[in-house]
């Protein structure tokens, strides 16, 4: 029996296709248009999404050295001095930035 795809166990499309996928992941298309490019069903390409998501996961976490110490985490809103309407956290046109800062000491 011949393996269609070196990549994934039991996969039912070609190595191609599934090189396909992670390239047009890769250029941040979403699924419907990752489906309508592939002619493949969007629920499968959701599947498939989903498990090159998680293995960037494990990757990363393999990777990253463990929080040690003290964590203090901080926010500030970027955006426009001045706009008409809400001020604050509801104001539109704002974009929140969350900074992590490791204290080791």
């Amino acid at each position: 029996m011949k393996v269609k795809n070196k990549y994934v166990i039991r996969s039912r499309i070609s190595e191609a296709k599934f090189r396909q996928i992670i390239l047009l992941f890769s250029e941040d298309f979403s699924a419907t248009q990752i489906s309508h490019l592939t002619r493949l069903i969007r629920q499968t390409i959701n599947k498939y999404l989903a498990a090159i998501r998680l293995r960037i996961l494990e990757l990363s976490l393999l990777q990253s050295a463990p929080l040690v110490g003290q964590i203090e985490v901080d926010e500030s809103y970027f955006g426009a001095r001045r706009v008409r309407g809400k001020r604050g956290r509801g104001a539109r046109g704002k974009t929140i930035v969350i900074l992590p800062k490791i204290n080791t000491q």
